[in-house]
């Protein structure tokens, strides 16, 4: 009997494990489908209806997933900041000198420009020019903290090692992101005579020599 039980259990919890992931999985297509239609037509052009059609769900289905299309934008900008966020993360992990971690990280940006563009579209026309839409749970760093906390793991770390000059977190991060930002711009809009990829080099010899430490 008490067999039968655990058996029970056993198959309730593995059922139950496969729905989990059923979901998770929907619920990240939605996200992925969100972020194409969000940066191609903008915010407010963008309804709930069109993502659902998009998807092939109903309208009613679509607000088991998420209850108003706020609180979808909120978790799209949280999920673009955790995808780069892991990514920069596994770049600090790794015992290289500094100038090698700057050419990975722009590396990654601009490889995202390139083949996922939807990710930085919706920070840049989404994220920065609506920031109503995120007044409320996303104050100040706060939706996109998990990017924004590796960046500063890596100049602490620069500074740290003797390699780049100790400076205001934001000086640092504005200059850098101001490289990688501004050319994924010109990219979109297809201002650059090169692929975005040709530009890495010449990219992160600027930004190490802006930040290196000379003393």
């Amino acid at each position: 009997m008490a067999g039968q039980k655990k058996s029970e259990k056993i198959m309730i919890d593995s059922c139950q494990e496969v729905v989990s992931n059923k979901k998770y999985q929907k619920m990240e297509q939605i996200l992925e489908t969100s972020l194409l239609l969000f940066s191609q037509k903008g915010f407010f052009s963008t309804t709930i209806p069109d993502i659902a059609k998009d998807m092939n769900m109903s309208v009613g289905n679509f607000y088991n997933y998420f209850s108003s299309k706020e609180l979808l934008a909120k978790e799209l900008i949280k999920y673009s900041s955790n995808i780069l966020g892991s990514e920069i993360k596994k770049v600090n992990e790794q015992s290289i000198p500094v100038e090698e971690k700057i050419k990975k990280i722009v590396s990654l940006y601009f490889k995202i420009a390139k083949y996922k563009p939807q990710h930085i579209d919706y920070f840049l026309r989404v994220y920065l020019s609506n920031k109503e839409v995120f007044k409320d749970g996303c104050e100040g760093m706060l939706c996109v903290s998990s990017f924004v906390t590796e960046m500063m793991i890596f100049f602490e770390e620069g500074v740290a090692c003797g390699k780049l000059r100790n400076q205001d977190f934001f000086t640092a991060f504005g200059l850098f992101m101001g490289y990688l930002g501004g050319f994924a711009f010109l990219n979109g809009e297809g201002i650059l005579e090169k692929d975005i990829l040709e530009y890495i080099d010449d990219i992160s010899y600027n930004i190490y020599h802006a930040l290196k430490n000379y003393d």
